[in-house]
């Protein structure tokens, strides 16, 4: 027996589409733009497609979930966790504005506008829930909450070239400031608190990410020049790329859930980062480094969506969690 997708899901299905279903987006439309940056036009493509349509339908299943089941996505709003992945909304219609800016710039500029309107709002609205009235505790925080900052710096990617350069320097410095103030409450919390329950933990790989898209960003802010900055970028992202290879055994032992989607995007941005800077600066080493990443990402992408499926065949998406 099949699932429906979540977009033609039953209602007391939709009621449970989870807002962190929008990492799918985010995944393969990275997962487009290093194919792009690796040379793969054909396959870009290919895969970029297949990412409007997945968009679309998580799209078309959020309004409707809002329709029919506004409390239950009153409830995401609420929750301390899950509060984070609602600019995933925005970071991938930016990332569908990055794939789209050199072929259809007309059609990547509405929605890159429409893209970093929703990331300012979701960004100031986030940040005022952090510091309001809600207690957090320490077991809330999570590398998940990279996400709101990331979504920041990747306008720049497609920003620059479609004319919003000090829109782009906005968003840049306002994403590079969290990620810093992030990055060290992310690290009290793994070092001196309890270990990321086993949902959470693939999020550790978001810790890629930041620097990864820096790089991108800040190079597309400069001109396309590569400087000691944008080195400084670039091999932040290489280091926690390596911190983060000698927790995948461990993360492998996991049950399958929707947050193993979270390795997809940071992998697919150092990617792109890596093959950027072999672009710049015809450097081989890095180039090659880009290959082995985009064959992780092939395999992770691969892997992530055959899991899926197999979870939505046996009716474990859309579910309540427990």
């Amino acid at each position: 027996m099949t699932t429906a997708s979540p977009a033609t899901a039953s209602p007391s299905r939709l009621e449970h589409f989870p807002i962190s279903f929008f990492g799918v987006s985010m995944g393969v439309f990275g997962f487009a733009l290093a194919l792009r940056a690796g040379g793969f036009g054909a396959a870009s493509w290919a895969i970029g497609w297949i990412g409007i349509a997945v968009l679309l339908g998580l799209l078309a299943a959020l309004a409707a979930k809002a329709a029919l089941h506004p409390r239950a996505l009153a409830a995401e709003w609420s929750h301390p966790v899950r509060l984070a992945f609602f600019p995933a909304t925005s970071i991938s219609l930016l990332l569908l504005a990055a794939l789209l800016r050199e072929t259809v710039p007309g059609l990547a500029h509405g929605i890159w506008i429409a893209g970093a309107g929703l990331q300012a709002v979701l960004t100031v609205v986030v940040i005022s829930a952090w510091i309001g009235h809600r207690a957090f505790g320490p077991g809330h925080m999570s590398p998940a909450w990279f996400i709101p900052a990331v979504g920041n710096v990747v306008a720049p990617m497609a920003g620059v070239s479609l004319g919003h350069v000090e829109l782009s320097w906005y968003f840049f410095s306002v994403g590079i400031l969290f990620w810093l103030v992030l990055l060290t409450l992310v690290f009290n919390r793994l070092i001196f608190h309890d270990p990321l329950p086993g949902k959470l933990r693939p999020t550790l790989v978001i810790l890629i990410a930041p620097p990864a898209v820096g790089f991108l960003a800040w190079v597309e802010l400069q001109g396309g020049a590569i400087d000691d900055m944008a080195r400084v970028f670039l091999n932040t992202g290489y280091f926690f790329t390596l911190l983060v290879a000698v927790q995948v055994p461990a993360l492998l032992r996991l049950p399958f859930a929707l947050s193993f989607w979270a390795l997809s995007f940071p992998l697919a941005a150092m990617t792109t980062a890596s093959f950027r800077f072999a672009e710049l600066t015809q450097s081989r080493l890095h180039y090659g480094i880009g290959l082995v990443l985009l064959v992780a990402l092939a395999g992770a992408v691969a892997a992530l969506t055959l899991r899926t499926l197999r979870a939505a065949a046996a009716n474990q998406i859309c579910v309540p969690e427990e």
